[in-house]
């Protein structure tokens, strides 16, 4: 089995749409693969996912109700595979955290977008509705790219 985290800063939009988002996409495949979401922050801890970002899921088709924010505890490295950091800044606070053989396994989500403009998966929670839309529609291009990924690792698995 394979294990992915999201991380964001908060837990409540980002990384939670990026998690709900990898599922569904998996549900198509024969990948084994779990998947969960964190903030590097613990401002949200148990609180569920930002109401706009659960109206947005809902909008493209997705349930995000049962998100409880967590905080990413760096022990968490040592059983996880692929931490998937939602923007540069969490990636930067992930790597400071991260134990030096772990180093390879953290990754943006845009790295899995060939067609990504930015890095950053913009942070949506001082803006509107619209913004939180755009973030799902990014998730969506990243996610595909990352399941498109683990398929190749799991058919080459010496690559």
């Amino acid at each position: 089995m394979t294990r992915v985290c999201f991380v964001c800063l908060g837990n409540i939009c980002r990384s939670p749409i990026a998690e709900v988002v990898l599922r569904r996409l998996l549900l198509s495949t024969d990948l084994d693969v779990e998947v969960s979401s964190a903030g590097t922050g613990d401002w949200h801890v148990g609180r569920p996912a930002d109401d706009r970002a659960q109206a947005a899921l809902r909008r493209h088709g997705y349930d995000g109700s049962g998100h409880i924010a967590r905080q990413f505890d760096p022990a968490e490295f040592a059983d996880l595979d692929l931490v998937v950091a939602m923007d540069r800044s969490n990636l930067r606070d992930l790597r400071r955290m991260s134990p030096p053989d772990a180093l390879a396994r953290i990754r943006l989500l845009s790295s899995f977008d060939s067609d990504a403009v930015d890095e950053d998966v913009p942070d949506p929670y001082y803006g509107g509705s619209d913004g939180v839309d755009d973030v799902v529609a990014l998730v969506e291009r990243g996610c595909r790219g990352l399941v498109a990924e683990l398929q190749r690792q799991r058919d080459t698995p010496d690559a």
